[in-house]
């Protein structure tokens, strides 16, 4: 097992964000460290991280990378030694850079677009499950709180899966969601209703 496994196995992203002193709520959402950040906006998972402030994202290893300005292994290396994780023998070679495949390349980016999508979409679940919940029992259901409850789960697994499953079936992921235009749809859609609050918010302003 690499050095790399043997940490992301071992060590979980909220667990590292608690030893280097942030502050966590119930929620697993934290005060972003890589942006000026008012209110808490990063979650954390067991698996990664994602800030809906500045799009900061990634596994543990990436956490404190950026936190402590390393590279991966020398993060992988301080994680290892905080936590107390003692490799046989460190891995040299996982420090050497692999060579990018021009596919594998454009995956990746396609990856990163259909992450950033699920993430943004389910940013706004949760307020709208919060914001149009019923106040008692009898009111009617306002059609965003029934989305809301409806797709939380499923949009935060298949996130969860985009960062944590092993690449072929990430692949089958990204190649759902791009299937007949789920993706793209759901990304106009969002930028639409982000449009519609930025103008209700510049009314109420004026």
């Amino acid at each position: 097992m690499t050095l790399f496994e043997l940490v992301k196995q071992n060590i979980c992203v909220p667990d590292a964000a608690e030893h280097y002193e942030l502050q966590v709520n119930r929620n697993g959402m934290c005060s972003c460290p890589f942006h000026e950040d008012q209110h808490p906006s990063m979650k954390l998972n067991e698996r990664y991280f994602y800030c809906f402030g500045c799009g900061a994202t990634g596994d543990v290893i990436d956490f404190v990378a950026r936190l402590f300005g390393l590279n991966s292994y020398e993060a992988a290396q301080k994680l290892a030694q905080d936590f107390g994780i003692d490799p046989d023998k460190p891995p040299a070679a996982i420090a050497l850079p692999k060579p990018e495949r021009p596919l594998l390349k454009a995956y990746r980016q396609e990856e990163v677009r259909c992450l950033q999508v699920l993430c943004d979409y389910l940013y706004l679940l949760e307020g709208w499950k919060q914001n149009y919940a019923p106040s008692n029992p009898d009111d009617s259901l306002d059609d965003r709180f029934v989305e809301a409850c409806q797709m939380l789960d499923y949009v935060e697994y298949l996130a969860d899966l985009l960062i944590a499953a092993e690449l072929e079936q990430r692949v089958k992921i990204v190649e759902m969601l791009n299937k007949d235009g789920l993706i793209a749809g759901l990304e106009e859609r969002l930028d639409r209703l982000k449009k519609e609050d930025d103008a209700h918010e510049k009314q109420s302003a004026a």
